[in-house]
């Protein structure tokens, strides 16, 4: 069983097995944490950054980034089949995983060598002439983050690396279904020389004990990544002062406007919907097609997600895994069902085929007010819309509120201009889907779908402030 990784040497609450969401076999335990395991471990934190003089220094801080990249190098296959095993990602997605983490925290010390303060324009008055003013970057404080399952090991990284770059002691809960990779992750980062107070890991034994965690008045900055009913939820309990970014999920809209390359369009669409099972808060779910040719195109996108291999996410061959959970694989094929009955075409899939994996499924014109078109479906499925005029597949494509990244597919230019620059949309992608991201880019959700920009560089922005110094002397101009 995994230990607490907390800074002290308290007896764990309890144990939490976790197992694999392919085939439920028992995968490990790892301990839990209790209220006074949180009270130890935000006590630690905050004295460690309260101690100025105990501050990594930014050199040191650049070493163990370095190491800690290291060692995930070293050990890719075996961080790719943890995050495989315990999350369902297929094994070559995985593998993506694991390089992007790396990359990630390479960023990170790119990030730390960039981030300078400014020079303040003082002096240009009578009154505040014979001064100069400049500001540094100083660590915010305790950072909580509070973490998903479906990427195990680079959303952590994207959420604890920033802190430990940018100074901060940081606290991390990861999701109970995929805490495996994020205790690799941390064990990683104490080999690489961080000291156990700048980086804890815990698995709350219950609701209370993670609600507790996040509103505590010590934590200066609050991470989220999750679903929105529970990021709005603690967001509102936040104690006064403490800063939070909240990412949740969208429904994305992908628009297709002719001319366009079916080809592309079809091979893009079917990764970026069908990608880890279709659960990434960004994953295509509705695409919108000129009516004339939305069925072709719903037929031939069926087709080719029938050949997609649906299997252990371990083997090399497998191109859609497991849904994390039984009862999310009920959920998803309870939707489908609904939105048949309402009137969608099942072009292909639309059945269990056990309990935990879903066939990658193609809807054609499901009602607008179906759950599939109304809410995030976080599973295999891929609804197509035809329309008569783009001003109408943009209207249905901002009709929720719920807006992340989105797509347009075309040859036109100037369409593509067009359409994007009326999307409800933190990103819009141009002949590519709605899921693509490098983790230099600013990551967004607006409306519903979450508060404030992720992304390596813009979280250590946050997790920092800019300390401002004005020098009065008789010596300047």
């Amino acid at each position: 069983m995994h230990d607490l990784m907390l800074a002290g040497d308290l007896a764990p609450a309890g144990s939490l097995d976790v197992v694999s969401p392919f085939d439920g076999r028992h995968l490990d335990s790892v301990a839990t944490a209790g209220p006074q395991h949180v009270e130890r471990a935000l006590a630690v934190a905050h004295d460690a950054f309260r101690n100025r003089d105990r501050w990594l220094p930014v050199p040191r801080r650049v070493a163990i980034l370095q190491r800690a990249a290291e060692l995930m190098s070293a050990d890719e296959k075996n961080l790719a089949l943890l995050a495989a095993s315990e999350g369902g990602k297929p094994l070559a997605d995985s593998l993506v995983e694991v390089k992007r983490a790396i990359d990630g925290v390479h960023l990170c010390i790119e990030s730390l060598r960039g981030h300078a303060g400014n020079v303040i324009p003082v002096g240009t008055t009578a009154a505040s002439s014979g001064r100069i003013a400049y500001t540094q970057k100083e660590p915010i404080g305790v950072v909580v983050a509070v973490s998903a399952f479906n990427h195990p090991l680079n959303l952590i990284v994207h959420q604890v690396a920033p802190a430990v770059a940018s100074g901060c002691p940081v606290i991390v809960k990861p999701a109970d279904d995929t805490p495996l990779s994020c205790l690799r992750f941390v064990a990683i980062l104490r080999e690489a020389g961080l000291a156990a107070e700048w980086c804890q890991a815990l698995v709350a034994d219950k609701l209370e004990t993670a609600e507790k965690l996040v509103t505590d008045r010590r934590v200066a900055f609050f991470s989220f990544i999750g679903s929105a009913r529970v990021g709005w939820m603690l967001r509102s309990k936040l104690a006064p002062g403490t800063r939070c970014a909240l990412e949740h999920g969208g429904a994305a809209p992908a628009i297709l406007a002719e001319p366009f390359d079916e080809k592309a369009a079809l091979a893009s669409v079917l990764k970026g919907g069908f990608y880890h099972a279709g659960q990434v808060c960004v994953s295509v779910q509705r695409v919108f097609v000129p009516s004339a040719s939305a069925q072709e195109f719903a037929e031939k996108l069926a087709a080719m997600a029938h050949d997609l291999t649906v299997g252990p996410p371990e083997e090399a061959g497998t191109d859609v895994g497991p849904l994390i959970r039984p009862r999310e694989c009920d959920r998803v094929d309870s939707w489908v069902r609904e939105a048949i009955a309402d009137g969608a075409t099942l072009v292909g899939g639309g059945e269990k085929l056990s309990d935990s994996c879903y066939s990658p499924t193609v809807l054609l014109n499901p009602a607008e007010s179906a759950r599939v078109s109304q809410q995030e479906i976080f599973g295999p499925v891929v609804c197509v819309y035809g329309y008569d005029s783009i001003d109408t597949a943009i209207q249905q494509a901002n009709a929720l509120p719920l807006a992340f990244q989105s797509a347009v597919y075309t040859q036109d230019i100037d369409a593509a201009m067009s359409i994007a620059g009326k999307l409800d949309a933190s990103a819009v992608m141009i002949n590519d889907h709605t899921a693509f991201r490098d983790d230099v880019m600013p990551f967004a959700g607006l409306r519903e779908s979450g508060l404030g920009i992720g992304g390596i560089p813009y979280s250590m922005e946050d997790m920092q402030i800019e300390k401002m110094t004005v020098i009065k002397s008789a010596g300047l101009p």
